[in-house]
């Protein structure tokens, strides 16, 4: 391999096969029968890729694309189903949360165990440690046995043994994201060092603005195939498109065993895809049943269906609702939480004062609520009901919870859980 190239893939597939029950599995070992008992599944399939020393590379895509599946191949975490991986320089990896630690073992022991894995002496190790501890800022927890951190410090901790054994190629994926602003913006600060001393990086993120600002290259993954790489900003808004189902691959593409057609088909395929892949399959439902929420979905501003909208964008959210009984004056609302479960926002149709006439049983009615999209880029959940008034008494007709996830994409994130799109003057 030429000696500017840091990792190379050639034709790397992945495949997995998927069991309905894990007698399946034991019976097609041992061979019961010529019946086929599981599925395939391309978790990869023919990706090729090139990174170049020096190079920060991003990789991006929907959750299911592949882009951990790839940093565990290239470090070894995984075997390949088929296909060559080549890399040209000591690896450092941050894959995942407490990949690589032992939970009984307290953090100093963790360092040095990670340490020695990587490739180091104990004596190199000695003279990185008080830049190791320095970094991560754990005080004496880290002294105590790391499972009784909590998930900042364990990244803190991991994250700081990670970057500071001085490798040639750092590889992380999403690992920031339990850390607070301030260490955010520790590591970031070690990321343009890294990149200043010539080192090469690759990041999986669904930070998009991270994405854009430190990366040099970028590619887009999804569903186990490359759809393409190029610049930042190309590569995002690409992104954005298959999202929203509206991503056509470019006549040029290449980087798969897929063809054109192939290719084409799986980003418009998404399209189709999004209603199941963000309803909560175990939604909390309650109410007396007066009326009933029958269907419900998303759509961006062009009207189409999506589980994703983007920052800044208008988008509607639609719920049809069936009457079993008369009702004097249903309350149609939504509800908008993070996944902690916090309400961040939501209205309803008697905060609005957009209905409040009585139904009559075997009505029905399609509400469509539409509203600029200013929340923070993440991911939400959504919540529907019909409630109203019995005389005094409150009501609950039909309430699901946390029925749909909502993603939004942004480029440019502020402080807190929406966006006021400030508008700055400087003289």
């Amino acid at each position: 391999m030429e000696e500017n190239i840091a990792i190379r893939v050639t034709d790397l597939e992945k495949v997995y096969k998927l069991y309905n029950k894990p007698s399946d599995r034991v019976k097609e070992a041992l061979g019961f029968g010529r019946k086929k008992r599981h599925t395939v599944h391309h978790a990869l399939n023919g990706i090729n890729l090139t990174i170049k020393r020096g190079e920060t590379v991003g990789i991006i895509g929907t959750n299911g694309s592949g882009k951990s599946t790839i940093l565990k191949i290239i470090t070894g975490v995984l075997n390949p189903t088929s296909g060559e991986v080549e890399v040209n320089g000591r690896i450092s990896a941050l894959l995942e949360l407490g990949a690589g630690f032992n939970m009984e073992y307290s953090g100093m022991e963790n360092i040095y165990l990670n340490g020695t894995m990587i490739g180091f002496s104990e004596k190199e190790i000695d003279e990185k440690i008080d830049d190791i501890l320095e970094f991560a800022d754990i005080g004496e927890y880290v002294y105590q046995p790391v499972k009784t951190y909590s998930s900042g410090m364990f990244v803190r901790l991991a994250f700081a043994v990670a970057i500071n054994i001085e490798p040639e190629i750092l590889i992380v994926d999403e690992a920031l994201s339990v850390g607070d602003v301030f260490f955010q913006a520790k590591c970031y600060h070690k990321f343009e060092e890294f990149k200043q001393m010539g080192k090469t990086i690759v990041f999986v993120s669904h930070d998009l603005s991270s994405i854009s600002k430190y990366c040099d290259r970028v590619v887009l993954l999804n569903q186990g195939v490359k759809l393409g790489e190029g610049k930042p900003k190309e590569m995002i808004d690409a992104y954005k498109q298959v999202l929203v189902g509206q991503y056509t691959v470019p006549e040029t593409e290449g980087g798969s065993l897929l063809d054109d057609e192939q290719l084409r088909s799986l980003a418009a395929g998404e399209k189709t895809l999004t209603k199941e892949v963000n309803e909560n399959p175990e939604l909390l439902e309650y109410g007396s049943k007066k009326a009933v929420i029958t269907q419900y979905y998303i759509t961006d501003e062009k009207g189409n269906k999506t589980a994703a909208i983007i920052k800044g964008s208008r988008f509607s959210i639609h719920m049809k609702v069936e009457m079993e009984q008369d009702i004097a004056a249903p309350v149609f609302a939504f509800t908008i939480k993070n996944i902690k479960g916090t309400e961040i926002t939501g209205t309803n149709t008697m905060f609005e004062k957009a209905f409040l006439s009585s139904v009559k049983a075997g009505e029905s009615k399609e509400i469509v609520f539409t509203q600029e999209m200013n929340l923070q880029g993440g991911d939400y959940l959504l919540s529907l009901g019909v409630t109203g008034y019995e005389g005094d008494d409150f009501t609950v007709y039909h309430r699901l919870y946390d029925v749909l996830n909502l993603t939004v994409i942004s480029d440019k994130d502020t402080v807190g859980f929406y966006d006021m799109n400030s508008k700055i003057e400087i003289k």
